[in-house]
């Protein structure tokens, strides 16, 4: 059985060093913020509030549960709020 690892191995540190990350979208917190993660390095950033990458602590993953959180349950009364008025 084959053991797999989380943790980057050193090959794909020098491909980052070398080439540089290449980010993909791990999560879209609201339209404006979004999560990104490294495929070869598994390096986390989010956007700040000045809308730059910055990397992801526990507070950014605090703070960005919380904006998720908040804005699904603007979208769900939004949502709510249109219905109602279209069924009238």
């Amino acid at each position: 059985m084959k053991k797999t690892t989380k943790n980057p191995t050193f090959l794909s540190k020098m491909y980052c060093s070398f080439f540089g990350h290449d980010y993909l979208v791990s999560k879209k917190v609201t339209r404006h913020v979004k999560e990104y993660k490294c495929c070869h390095c598994k390096k986390e950033l989010t956007t700040n509030s000045n809308g730059k990458l910055t990397e992801l602590t526990s507070t950014f993953k605090e703070i960005n549960a919380v904006l998720e959180l908040m804005y699904s349950r603007k979208l769900s009364k939004i949502r709510q709020k249109t219905y109602n008025t279209s069924a009238a």
